[in-house]
């Protein structure tokens, strides 16, 4: 399908790609991963045109049609959202005026050589026009918005009206619309909930036949989705035949391997180059003491890629609160409608959250979730019930709504200092360096730090402090695989209460003991951990059950 050879590639002084090679296959579902800033977003631009590369060549067949998924969704206005993901398929539209126009032609008086090549050209422009889904545009562009969580009521509402992150979901669902030989995907889960990853591993393994390269930072949907897996790194690029848990399991092999091969090296080296210092000055060995210097000026050397950085931090422990952390009785939340009246979010919630419990609250978009956090939190009152905390409790609250504030003209280490003035420099470098930021990169201003940097800097400061109780709405947001690895450890070794909401499955299952399903109205309780949860609610044959109390 499509073919690089001998890729390379140069930004200013960064060498991003060396004499690189990969091949994408008909049908083949492929990972892309690197660090941040290794050049997966340039594999992008580089395949769809957008860039070209210093050395090398990129084949593929003519008429190929690519489809791009990028977190840059551009302008979208003037239209529904259905007319948006429609509009995509500006081929389709073509061939169908094509074929009208074929069609009027086909019913005039014709020679017998011209309505032979009409004939031909009518039936190429069917073929090509049914292969690109021109009969069920529609039908399968409504398919694709509801797949994505936004349902038949929704739209036909103008575009403008949606919120950035419903505009990715139209965004993606304009681009399987466009149903493209090759399907290019920079992280398309970031906006979404568990039930549209869900939807779109299933569409992706059942119903898509191209070829398909995606990056994302969901460990689940790389495993689920991918059978092959391309890791820039060490400025190459380098197949892998399996999915993300495979890569990683074959690149630890392969790097103890290569480890092993530069002892041996740098063992044959060392005698060497023993030898040469002590016959150098020998007469009697000049010769042998010249074919070894040549032999080894020839060898090439292997190199030891730079490792993936990690620091383990010892975060403080929690103060110690009472063993009842929240009591909920009969709670409820209703939201004010413009004309006076009011929706129910939720209500009748009765129960117990527990010391040191790490609770998962799931549910259908739109169910309340967020909501239930804030009043949990304490950020939004109540309705009606009652909440009261335990003895001695702190809350931390994390949402994306805090990356807003955060000081854009302030470095990482300044936003540190200010969350934790009481800190001496040195903890501050090592806290910054459990999240990642090390180096000359505590110093960088917020204004400069991706959507995952900024996360890291907010989540660096709640986890820091000595809070007991941790309510946390999509944390794992924007981080990349490492960054919620690391998220990860410090939750699992934090000895206070979490309450969170995440589309993460994997870090889910890594991490809750119990599961809160919330569902409008009401709430029922899992006494166990995520896949206890998935296990139950698949047993009985519903996606989410009907919601009862809590007990």
């Amino acid at each position: 399908m499509i073919q690089v050879d001998h890729l390379s590639l140069q930004h200013g002084s960064q060498i991003l790609f060396r004499d690189a090679s990969f091949r994408l296959l008909p049908g083949s579902r492929t990972g892309l991963v690197g660090a941040n800033g290794s050049g997966k977003t340039t594999i992008f631009r580089l395949l769809t045109g957008e860039e070209h590369p210093d050395q090398g060549e990129i084949s593929k067949p003519k008429r190929t049609v690519i489809g791009y998924f990028s977190q840059d969704v551009g302008d979208m206005s003037g239209r529904s959202a259905l007319a948006e993901v429609v509009a995509v398929a500006g081929d389709v539209t073509r061939l169908a005026r094509e074929m009208a126009e074929l069609e009027h032609a086909m019913a005039e008086p014709q020679t017998d050589e011209a309505m032979a090549a009409l004939l031909v050209r009518y039936g190429e422009a069917t073929s090509e026009f049914e292969h690109r889904g021109g009969y069920d545009l529609e039908t399968r562009a409504r398919t694709m918005l509801g797949g994505l969580g936004i349902g038949p009521d929704r739209q036909e509402r103008p575009v403008e009206t949606f919120s950035g992150g419903w505009k990715m979901r139209i965004a993606l669902a304009r681009i399987l619309t466009l149903v493209p030989d090759v399907l290019l995907l920079d992280e398309p889960t970031n906006h979404l909930d568990v039930e549209s990853i869900i939807w779109l591993e299933e569409w992706l393994a059942t119903e898509f036949k191209g070829a398909l390269l995606m990056t994302s930072h969901d460990r689940d949907f790389m495993n689920r989705v991918c059978d092959r897996t391309l890791e820039i790194a060490n400025r190459t690029i380098t197949t892998y035949g399996g999915n993300y848990d495979f890569y990683v399991r074959e690149r630890e092999v392969r790097r103890q391997q290569l480890l092993a091969s530069h002892r041996r090296q740098q063992e044959m080296l060392a005698k060497e180059e023993a030898f040469i210092a002590r016959f150098a000055a020998r007469a009697s060995h000049a010769s042998q003491v010249q074919s070894r210097i040549k032999q080894i000026e020839k060898i090439e050397r292997i190199e030891i890629p730079p490792e993936l950085r990690t620091i383990r931090f010892e975060f403080p422990e929690p103060p110690r609160g009472g063993d009842d952390v929240a009591r909920l009785e009969e709670l409820s939340k209703a939201w004010p409608n413009p004309d006076g009246g009011e929706q129910s979010v939720f209500g009748g919630v009765t129960g117990l959250i527990r010391r040191r419990e790490k609770i998962a609250v799931v549910g259908v978009n739109g169910a309340g979730k967020s909501t239930f956090l804030k009043v949990l939190a304490g950020l939004t009152p109540p309705s009606g019930g009652r909440l009261a905390l335990g003895a001695g409790i702190e809350i931390g609250y994390f949402s994306q709504h805090a990356l807003e504030q955060l000081d854009p003209k302030k470095t990482v280490f300044e936003t540190l200092q200010d969350a934790l003035p009481m800190t001496n420099r040195g903890a501050l470098c090592n806290l910054g360096g459990a999240f990642l930021f090390h180096g000359d990169e505590i110093d960088k201003q917020v204004l400069a730090l991706s959507g995952g940097e900024r996360s890291r800097v907010v989540l660096a400061t709640l986890l820091a402090r000595p809070r007991n109780l941790l309510i946390l709405d999509e944390p794992t947001n924007h981080l990349d695989i490492q960054s919620r690895d690391v998220l990860l450890d410090a939750l699992q070794r934090f000895t206070g209460t979490v309450v969170l909401v995440s589309h993460d499955r994997m870090f889910l299952r890594a991490l809750v003991n119990r599961v809160f399903q919330i569902d409008h109205g009401s709430l029922r309780a899992f006494e166990g951990n995520y896949q206890y949860y998935l296990d139950k609610v698949h047993a009985e044959g519903q996606a989410f059950p009907a919601a009862v109390r809590v007990r």
